[in-house]
């Protein structure tokens, strides 16, 4: 487990925050289809947080593309690192799934978040910060659609409705199984939405969820309990 520290030069403010976000926000590229869905690796990476010992835990698991099984897995502890203020989440995140990225033993390959890319209202959610900090394709999987309009999907898992700020469509509300709950895929780096969607169903054989995001957040929630213990 690596432990984190803050860097030096970290925003402390929203304004310094929001600044942040437009500076890198046109570093995103939109324009690349992204891995082939069911090959080479893909992995999760998701957040613990323990707000009142000011403790937060990140995952990164790699997960073989084909057969889903874990190829390796690393995490990280750290302060907090921004409070919590809608929009800006990725700041409190950041600082340790980069961290737990940087001790993985090989290679991540896309990289799945659970959150928000382009399905954010500044166009700058964790998945874009994440991409053009890394260089890494990245997605963005979410429970919930933030603030944006859609359509309810078909029954059917694969099914698909645009997720819209007006009439731009900002990600996807995806069927992942029949007649549960769709997801919130998004654009994050490096992929296109049609690839973005492919690959969530890659790696959705079984639950709701991605299986990269079941296991980083499982591994999380243990690196946060043994961290509190510590």
């Amino acid at each position: 487990m690596t432990t984190v520290r803050i860097p030096a030069d970290w925003p402390g403010t929203e304004e310094q925050a929001r600044a942040v976000q437009d500076a890198l926000r046109a570093r995103v590229v939109l324009d690349e289809p992204g891995p082939p869905p069911g090959t080479g690796r893909v992995t999760g990476v998701d957040v613990a947080y323990d707000d009142e010992r000011d403790v937060v835990a990140a995952a990164a698991v790699v997960l073989d593309a084909a057969s889903l099984d874990v190829v390796a897995e690393a995490t990280a502890v750290g302060r907090i690192s921004f409070p919590y203020v809608p929009g800006l989440l990725a700041f409190r995140e950041l600082p340790t799934v980069l961290a737990a990225l940087d001790a993985l033993p090989c290679p991540p390959g896309l990289v799945v978040c659970d959150g928000y890319g382009r399905a954010h209202p500044r166009r700058f959610g964790l998945a874009s910060h994440l991409g053009v900090l890394t260089g890494l394709p990245t997605i963005g999987v979410a429970k919930n659609p933030f603030t944006f309009a859609h359509d309810t999907p078909d029954a059917p898992r694969g099914s698909t409705a645009p997720l819209l700020d007006g009439r731009e469509e900002v990600g996807r509300a995806l069927r992942t199984r029949d007649a549960v709950k769709p997801v919130f895929v998004s654009v994050g780096h490096r992929t296109s939405l049609d690839n973005a969607c492919a690959h969530t169903l890659a790696l959705t054989p079984a639950h709701r969820l991605p299986e990269t995001t079941r296991r980083a957040d499982a591994l999380c929630r243990r690196a946060l309990r043994e961290a509190a213990g510590a």
